[in-house]
């Protein structure tokens, strides 16, 4: 007999259990993966990927946070931020200062050419959310958004 699926074909996305009668956890990853695919695409000829975004989104957003805070913040671990401000420390996007209080914790922020890449990647982002949001009426995208951050919140508390 065999596996099923080996006997036909795979369900593309929005068919059988990758479409509405698939499992919400499924789902989001499907949506996160094609994402984050389209996302690294508009981004690959910038020079930054997308964690490298998601660093400089984030100490852009707030500036002079430590490490450990942008581990948090943009959802990697302490490990990948340590190698991803190196590199973009030495690409020129990044500068730090110690903390005045604490002098081992290095606040971090962009430097002008930083800003500048942020700009250009932010962009093309941009392009892609509108997009992503563009069958949705304006009330449908706060839910969206509501539901998704209430997703994240409940999966933040013990």
């Amino acid at each position: 007999m065999g596996n099923p699926i080996s006997q036909s074909r795979v369900p593309a996305p929005g068919e059988g259990k990758r479409g509405v009668e698939g499992r919400l956890g499924y789902l989001l990853r499907q949506a996160n993966v094609a994402f984050r695919t389209r996302l690294e695409r508009a981004l690959s000829d910038t020079g930054v990927t997308h964690p490298q975004f998601a660093v400089l989104t984030m100490i852009a957003a707030y500036p002079g946070c430590s490490g450990a805070d942008l581990a948090r913040l943009s959802l990697l671990t302490p490990q990948t931020v340590t190698v991803i401000v190196a590199n973009l420390k030495r690409d020129g996007h990044l500068e730090s200062s110690p903390h005045p209080v604490h002098g081992r914790i290095q606040r971090l922020s962009l430097t002008s050419q930083g800003k500048t890449v942020l700009g250009r990647c932010k962009a093309r982002v941009q392009t892609l959310e509108k997009e992503l949001a563009a069958s949705l009426s304006p009330n449908e995208e706060a839910i969206v958004r509501r539901w998704l951050v209430d997703v994240a919140m409940k999966a933040a508390t013990p």
